[in-house]
């Protein structure tokens, strides 16, 4: 570790961590994590990347045979519920992803799904880069960045292969007990003058689980394949064109609802789910420019297509096509300003030929935006912009609406002391009207009236603080998210998330502890509310705590480290003619051990044991735990898994 630089307690990086012992930690055999994703984000430090969180390399490593939830394991203010993947929702800071500008290479995604399934299923083992930005998005994140963005970078093949080597890849071989779940990938990668390519493919296979009681879930085994390819050319000048396409299927036999739970029946209390998710992504950047001629182009297509047959032949198709040209304006030091234009195109089908039918929905957005990002002194940091949109929708009745609607953030840290910092930051976006779930088409073909829909809008704010100092970091900030318009089906509500967070990092020469709280509750039109009402917008959380330790263990090669997953009893709000119940909180205790043999380093061996204790729970995350009729899709219970690397 050459640098003893220390990052938020809101960021995911690990490698902040260990800004005291850095110094002492040169004979280590291996850094605990390099502190290099963050310097990957051009716009790392900016004032809109304050509230950023950056899920580390060492984290998205250990995830690779895991699953999204492993991937944000340690962040609190990120929770992902649903036992499975099709079935995974990410919430951030207790909004759903779908209110969050989404994209993986650069393509827009948040193709919108049955509700039953995830809109976002993502395969850990692909992606090289994860960042959050919570609450308030600059402008050029593209339009629907409702309440934020996540950014979803897929491996290069640079991040493969070793200086001087022009061909090489890995194998992982991963088994876990329960479910008997085996996985194996495949990367392969080349590059010859300045041409570069990579190829990925992965299958999961495996069992149903079992809980913590020892219930199996019927529905619950691992059926996923999973493909990457990307080919790149760049030039001596700098000029770089990347083309990258992934695609993930899962058709297997679930849940009738996927994301509700079980015990294992009959087989008609299961029905199949083929699902697949495909992005496409095509760009142009010149990986030299310093001036003030830095431009990008980025075409993107992403598609979601969920075939539930049984019983009415239902077809559910969704995708965006989307354009963006910017510029950006380099004007010394950090301070830049980025300015351009985008377009998306979504569009949402259902199609039943048994029952003869088909409906869709249609949006076409045109935007302009403009973000600076500058430091007037030393101390002080600036980010602000404004986009304007232009809306054209089209909805099932072939009926023709078009909205327009102006967008500003500003969001500013000031360095009090060279410890202590505060920032803060408040947006207005103009959210147009989104897209329905595509299988609720027929519910409102008629009476219904799309002039009735008022195009949404988000008012988010947050203020927070840093306090860096030796070994010891703390953070935290307060967050307001507020969408007023939000769209249910041929209605508007006014949706709310506000909380904070809160974290402690101490970091020493030879491992970690961190621990991460959140707190968010979620209201509709003022009031409290469960799930099934806020289903799509985001989830009653109430109090999440997570908390990560590792060590190295002094023998060649040898860490050991571990975790607890948490969340506090929450009381939930209950009517006579909605009854629910409280949520119990819960505590999971997951340990590892890895061994990098000292004679061979390009193996690493994994042993892990997730949830230890073998606790029935279902993630706070997950739909309906509220609800007395409804059967949660509970976690797995004790599960060993061994997982094997081999670099060449």
């Amino acid at each position: 570790m050459t640098t003893t630089r220390a990052v938020r307690l809101s960021s995911v990086s690990l490698a902040a961590l260990l800004s005291a012992g850095a110094v002492q930690a040169q004979d280590l055999t291996f850094e605990l994590d390099p502190l290099i994703v963050e310097s990957r984000d051009g716009f790392f430090g900016a004032a809109d990347r304050a509230t950023s969180m950056y899920v580390s390399d060492l984290e998205l490593e250990r995830a690779r045979t895991g699953d999204l939830k492993d991937a944000f394991a340690g962040i609190a203010s990120v929770s992902v519920g649903g036992g499975i993947p099709l079935a995974q929702k990410i919430f951030v800071n207790g909004v759903d992803m779908l209110n969050l500008g989404v994209t993986i290479d650069g393509a827009p995604q948040n193709n919108r799904a049955f509700h039953h399934v995830s809109a976002n299923a993502i395969d850990p083992g692909l992606l090289k880069e994860v960042r959050a930005d919570a609450t308030v998005s600059p402008a050029d994140a593209g339009p629907y960045a409702l309440a934020g963005s996540v950014v979803f970078e897929t491996l290069d093949p640079s991040d493969i292969l070793a200086e001087g080597d022009n061909f090489g890849g890995n194998v992982r071989l991963s088994y876990g007990d329960n479910g008997e779940t085996f996985q194996r990938a495949l990367t392969l990668t080349g590059r010859s003058g300045g041409f570069s390519w990579l190829g990925y493919a992965k299958r999961a296979t495996g069992e149903d689980y079992e809980t913590g009681d020892g219930d199996v879930i019927g529905g619950t085994a691992a059926d996923l394949d999973s493909v990457l390819g990307k080919v790149a050319y760049e030039s001596d000048a700098g000029h770089r064109i990347e083309f990258s396409g992934l695609q993930l299927r899962d058709e297997s036999l679930r849940q009738f609802r996927a994301n509700f739970g079980g015990p294992a029946g009959p087989r008609d209390r299961l029905r199949v789910y083929d699902t697949t998710r495909t992005t496409y992504s095509l760009s142009y950047e010149n990986t030299e420019a310093t001036g003030l001629v830095d431009p990008m182009v980025k075409f993107g297509y992403s598609e979601s297509d969920v075939i539930v047959s049984e019983p009415y032949d239902s077809n559910g198709l969704s995708w965006t096509k989307s354009a963006t040209v910017q510029n950006t304006f380099n004007l010394g030091g950090d301070d830049n300003v980025v300015a351009g234009f985008d377009y998306q195109k979504r569009f949402g089908e259902y199609e039943s030929p048994l029952y003869s039918q088909y409906f869709t929905e249609e949006s076409r957005n045109t935007g302009i935006f403009a973000q600076a990002r500058i430091s007037p002194t030393e101390r002080l940091k600036l980010s602000f912009g404004a986009r304007y949109d232009w809306q054209d929708f089209e909805g099932v009745t072939g009926r023709d609406v078009s909205h327009s609607g102006a967008s500003g953030n500003i969001s500013a840290s000031y360095a009090v002391t060279d410890a202590l910092t505060l920032r803060g930051g408040v947006s207005s976006v103009f959210g147009g009207i989104d897209i329905e779930d595509n299988y609720l088409y027929e519910r409102f073909v008629t009476p219904f009236d799309y002039d009735e829909i008022e195009p949404s809008r988000a008012r988010n704010a947050t203020l927070g603080f840093d306090y860096d100092v030796g070994a010891v970091s703390l953070g935290g900030e307060l967050f307001l998210t507020r969408i007023e318009n939000a769209r249910d089906s041929g209605e508007n509500f006014d949706f709310e998330s506000r909380g904070f967070n809160l974290g402690a990092t101490y970091g020493w020469a030879s491992g970690f502890a961190r621990a991460t709280l959140s707190k968010s509750d979620v209201e509709i039109d003022g009031d409290r509310s469960n799930s099934y009402q806020t289903q799509d917008f985001g989830a009653p959380l109430g109090t999440v705590i997570a908390l990560e330790v590792e060590q190295d263990t002094g023998l060649a090669g040898l860490r050991v480290g571990g975790g607890i997953d948490a969340a506090l009893d929450y009381e939930m709000p209950s009517e006579p003619s909605e009854p629910t119940n409280d949520l119990d909180g819960y505590g999971v205790v997951n340990v590892f051990a890895e061994y990098v043999p000292p004679q061979f380093d390009n193996l690493t061996l994994r042993a892990e044991v997730d949830n230890l204790f073998d606790t029935d729970y279902a993630d706070r995350a997950t739909y309906g735990g509220e609800f007395p009729g409804l059967t949660t899709l509970n976690e797995p219970g004790r599960t060993i898994s061994l997982t094997a690397v081999a670099r060449f």
